[in-house]
C-alpha cells in the first residue's frame, strides 16, 4: 500500500484524507487501491454512521499522476483489467466502492478538484466546497474520456449538454457554477463543518433506513418507472416489517 490514505474514526464517523499534499494528492495506482480498500474495510464496520472524504494540502485532487502512473505501464495495464465479479476496474473501483456503501459519503473539497479527483467526488452522496474550489473533467486533455465511472456519476447529477460541455473542453470552472449545475451539493465557508453537521443530522435516523435509500435512489435513478416502483416495494417491505416488530429503532443497525 502507498500509505497515501489516511483513515481515522471518530464515533460515529470515518474520516478519509488523500494524504499526498505535496503532489495536490495526485492519484498512483497504488492509491487507488487503497481507496477501495478502505472503502471496503468502512463498509464492514456497522458503527460508522458517516463517512467525510477529504484531501491534505492545498488541494482535495489534481487527478491521475499520469506520470508516476506510467513509470509503470504494465500495472496501468493490469489496473484496467475489470474484476468479473465486480464488473468494475482498479481505476472505477476506487471511485465506485464508495458509492457502494451503506453509509452516507460526504466529500469536502477545496482547491484543485480535477480529472480522477472529480469522479471521486461525485461518487460521494454529497458535496460540500470552498468558494474558490476548481472542478474539471480534466480527460480530454490528454487525449482521454473520464473513465473512473464519471458517466454514471455525472449523469445523475447533470444534463447531457453540461456533460458533454465539461468533457469536451477539459475547462476548469469556479465552484459558483458548480452549483448551478448540480454537480455539488452547497458551497460554503466551512464545508467541513457543514459535512459534520450533516452527517450529525443523518446519524439521526435508522441505519437500516439510511442504507435503504441510499440503495434505493442508486438502482433507481435512471430506470423506468416500472422498475424503479418493483425496488421501491422491495426495499421498503423489509423496514415496513422491522417497524411493525418494534426493531426499527435508530441504535439497530
Amino acid at each position: 500500500m502507498s500509505n497515501n490514505v489516511s483513515v481515522t474514526f471518530d464515533g460515529d464517523r470515518a474520516h478519509v484524507a488523500l494524504d499526498r499534499p505535496d503532489k495536490h494528492n495526485g492519484l498512483t495506482i497504488e492509491m487507488l487501491r487503497e481507496l477501495a480498500k478502505v472503502a471496503g474495510d468502512i463498509g464492514k464496520r456497522d458503527e460508522v454512521r458517516a463517512v467525510i472524504l477529504s484531501g491534505n494540502g492545498p488541494s482535495f485532487c489534481s487527478g491521475l499522476d499520469i506520470a508516476k502512473a506510467m513509470g509503470n505501464p504494465l500495472d496501468v495495464v493490469r489496473a484496467f483489467v475489470p474484476l468479473p465479479w465486480r464488473g468494475t476496474n482498479a481505476f472505477q473501483e476506487a471511485c465506485w466502492a464508495w458509492k457502494r456503501l451503506p453509509q452516507p459519503v460526504i466529500a469536502v473539497v477545496h482547491g484543485r478538484c480535477y480529472g480522477g479527483g472529480l469522479q471521486l467526488a461525485l461518487a460521494a452522496d454529497f458535496r460540500f466546497v470552498t468558494p474558490d474550489a476548481e472542478f474539471a473533467v480534466m480527460e480530454a486533455k490528454h487525449g482521454l474520456i473520464p473513465d473512473m465511472t464519471g458517466a454514471a456519476t455525472l449523469s445523475q447529477l447533470i444534463g447531457l449538454d453540461k456533460a458533454l460541455l465539461l468533457t469536451m473542453t477539459a475547462d476548469p470552472v469556479d465552484a459558483a457554477y458548480a452549483e448551478r449545475i448540480g454537480l455539488v451539493t452547497e458551497v460554503t465557508a466551512d464545508p467541513l463543518a457543514a459535512a459534520e453537521k450533516l452527517a450529525d443530522r443523518i446519524a439521526a435516523r435508522p441505519a437500516r433506513t439510511i442504507a435503504s435509500a441510499k440503495q434505493l435512489f442508486d438502482r433507481t435513478w435512471q430506470a423506468s418507472v416500472r422498475r424503479t416502483l418493483a425496488v421501491e416495494r422491495a426495499t421498503q417491505l423489509p423496514l415496513i416489517v422491522r417497524q411493525a416488530l418494534g426493531r426499527g429503532t435508530n441504535t439497530e443497525k
